[in-house]
């Protein structure tokens, strides 16, 4: 029988690339999402890819009447994995009680229907902002956890300890947490890719939009940082890698192959690339010049991070493949397929 994963947030960025993966690893597919930051279209997109269509219902998580009402129709769930929550850095600090509420509530109530409804496994996408700006590079999955910059990366911390705890106290439950570096690129097919709503929060569709017009120019948040250009680094990781990382955490939850109960892994290349490495990256991959400027640093920015991906690679036998140049080409298809750019 085909085993049945819920995927919270599967219209959105990540989400949709992990509905593709899975359905190609034959599992069948339920997607909840709001679309406070997506569209219904795209499980069209998701459709053509595929050959399948995954079931959808759109409403909030974190609303607990409905989510409970949800799983008393779909008992029959084998695993989930949790994307749902906004997720800009920046935006985080302006409005951060939307972002507590959102994040830490949505997570409470699909625990608390686990246990009701007995659906032992979750995996939760979790990022690599728990370890602030740390002492030590490139960070392990034992390296400390600092205190976040930013109430976004707090409320990936305190989920993290949410589903810990719940795990402990509850030895019905195993999760395993992802923590992400930085997903950029698109599907090789141009269909689905990363589509903010408004002003993008995060550099390559920033870097994508104003190559096809869109913006005027693209801002570099800071030269002054301690690298090599003075602009901040971070580990970069192509979108497809890391949605084949959440297809092999579920594989090993319902095999019972996980070591603990509770299991963490850094998801990143290994490798870390300052903005101005991608500005030029992305130049060199699309032949697109692109208009930037300099300007202040940001809150709720850390300067350097990048993984060490020992663990993942050994563990669960995944590794990311995808080159720099390649994902950034794979964005700007996307960016031109929307654009109707040729």
């Amino acid at each position: 029988m085909t085993q049945k994963i819920l995927v919270t947030g599967g219209t959105g960025y990540i989400g949709s690339h992990t509905v593709v993966e899975l359905q190609n690893a034959g599992y069948e597919v339920i997607v909840v999402d709001d679309l406070s930051n997506s569209s219904k279209d795209v499980l069209d997109n998701i459709e053509t890819i595929s050959g399948k269509r995954p079931a959808f219902e759109q409403f909030d998580l974190a609303d607990a009447a409905k989510t409970d009402e949800f799983f008393v129709r779909n008992q029959d769930i084998a695993a989930i994995i949790h994307f749902a929550a906004s997720k800009a850095v920046g935006e985080s600090v302006q409005i951060p009680l939307h972002y507590y509420r959102n994040n830490l509530v949505s997570l409470m109530n699909i625990l608390d229907c686990q246990r009701k409804y007995k659906i032992a496994n979750l995996v939760f996408s979790s990022s690599c902002t728990v370890y602030g700006q740390p002492d030590k590079l490139p960070v392990t999955e034992s390296t400390p956890r600092k205190d976040a910059e930013s109430p976004y990366g707090n409320t990936k911390r305190v989920n993290e300890d949410i589903l810990n705890d719940s795990i402990k106290a509850y030895p019905e439950l195993k999760g395993i947490a992802l923590r992400y570096f930085n997903p950029i690129g698109a599907h090789p097919s141009a269909l689905i890719g990363e589509l903010p709503l408004g002003v993008p929060q995060n550099l390559v569709p920033f870097i994508t939009q104003t190559a096809a017009g869109l913006r005027e120019g693209l801002s570099v948040f800071g030269d002054d940082y301690d690298t090599p250009d003075g602009s901040a680094i971070r580990d970069y990781i192509n979108v497809v890698d890391l949605a084949k990382a959440h297809v092999v955490a579920i594989a090993r939850l319902l095999e019972n192959k996980n070591k603990a109960s509770y299991e963490v892994f850094n998801l990143g290349t290994g490798n870390g690339y300052s903005v101005l490495e991608i500005v030029k990256g992305f130049e060199k991959a699309t032949g697109v010049k692109l208009n930037y400027k300099i300007v202040p640093r940001r809150a709720g920015d850390i300067e350097k991070i990048w993984a060490d991906t020992t663990y993942a690679n050994e563990e669960l036998g995944w590794k990311a493949e995808v080159g720099l140049e390649e994902t950034l080409l794979s964005a700007w298809n996307w960016e031109k397929r929307v654009r109707g750019i040729q």
